[in-house]
């Protein structure tokens, strides 16, 4: 009997981090399914001699319908075997100023795509017999918040709940759930906003940048896609409930003002 082709869904992927996980999905010779709410143009070329290996669906990772596009779209192309949750949003608020609805809000926007991306995953999963893998994207920020940005440091904080639990509940069912936490990491966003400083704002963002990591830098989004495409492999088939660092040390650092 032939073997389907391995499909991963990629949410949040026509720019940025997203995007550079499912380019290095397909230069494996897998599958990609792309949700995002803005086209995935440069999927137009990947295609192969045995036929189109990704696909885009234009929507809202949180909706249901949108998920249930994405796993018929997968159908098609193969079987499914991974999932990784990207799509976000990135919205400050002060708890005294938004109020508690408003903060609700805003984690909601940000947790409910994985949440729901999950359980579309487990779905199909579960209806394949599958032995798949789910990828969460989390953040530094779920361990250690920064000033004025608190919805998302819970939302994080319960993308990794979520990821250690789902790990437990169904890693006897052969499904692994593991989560990325990432540093700084160079998009169009981030060039954007570097770029909108003035020269010595400029400066000294990228002195704190290269102070905050230990490497001394900020990451590639390149370096985000090696790593998460190692957890949806078979390499990674006894890691399970992990929450890895991509970070460059950020998270293991202990600034103080003694250090020397």
């Amino acid at each position: 009997m032939e073997q389907r082709r391995a499909v991963h869904v990629v949410t949040g992927a026509s720019g940025g981090v997203g995007r550079s996980i499912a380019e290095a999905l397909l230069r494996s010779g897998d599958g990609v399914v792309v949700i995002d709410v803005a086209p995935a143009g440069w999927l137009d070329h990947a295609a192969s001699d045995g036929g189109p290996r990704g696909a885009g669906i234009v929507g809202d990772a949180g909706d249901a319908e949108v998920l249930s596009a994405a796993i018929e779209q997968a159908r098609e192309l193969g079987e499914l075997r991974g999932w990784v949750n990207n799509a976000a949003v990135f919205r400050d608020a002060w708890l005294h100023e938004a109020g508690s609805a408003g903060v609700l809000d805003i984690v909601d926007a940000i947790l409910r795509p994985t949440v729901a991306g999950a359980s579309a995953a487990l779905d199909e999963f579960l209806r394949t017999g599958a032995r798949g893998s789910i990828v969460n994207v989390s953040s530094h920020q779920a361990q250690r918040a920064v000033r004025g940005a608190l919805p998302y440091a819970v939302a994080k904080a319960a993308i990794e709940g979520l990821t250690r639990a789902m790990a437990v509940d169904y890693g006897p069912r052969g499904i692994r759930t593991n989560a990325v936490a990432l540093g700084s990491i160079v998009t169009e966003r981030y060039v954007r906003h570097v770029e909108g400083l003035d020269v010595a704002s400029r400066a000294a963002m990228e002195r704190q940048i290269a102070h905050l990591h230990p490497l001394g830098r900020p990451g590639e989004a390149e370096e985000v896609a090696n790593t998460v495409s190692f957890l949806l492999s078979d390499a990674a088939s006894f890691v399970n409930g992990a929450v890895l660092p991509v970070d460059g040390g950020r998270a293991a650092q202990g600034l103080d003002p003694e250090e020397r």
